[in-house]
């Protein structure tokens, strides 16, 4: 059996799951900062953003670029530091 596999990140990914990781991500502020957008500044909900986000292509477009970039930022994040924690006596 051959089976495909999308190199395309937003393959069976919904516009809802986009915006609900980006929110839990960034929240609605940061969000607003980068994509300059009434449905993230005012009042911001999942719902009115899928509304306006389905009927306006370039929003949408910019979203689904955040996203893409959110996960590359991921993927370069360094492994956390198991001594960040640490202080040596007299440290404080």
């Amino acid at each position: 059996m051959n089976a495909h596999v999308s190199k395309d990140p937003l393959h069976g990914v919904t516009l809802e799951a986009i915006i609900n990781a980006l929110v839990a991500r960034y929240g609605w502020a940061e969000m607003a900062r980068r994509i300059n957008i009434n449905c993230f500044k005012s009042d911001p909900s999942v719902k009115s953003s899928l509304k306006f986000l389905r009927r306006t292509p370039w929003a949408r477009a910019e979203v689904e670029a955040l996203y893409i970039a959110s996960l590359s930022e991921a993927e370069a994040l360094p492994a956390e530091d198991p001594w960040a924690g640490w202080k040596k006596k007299g440290d404080a």
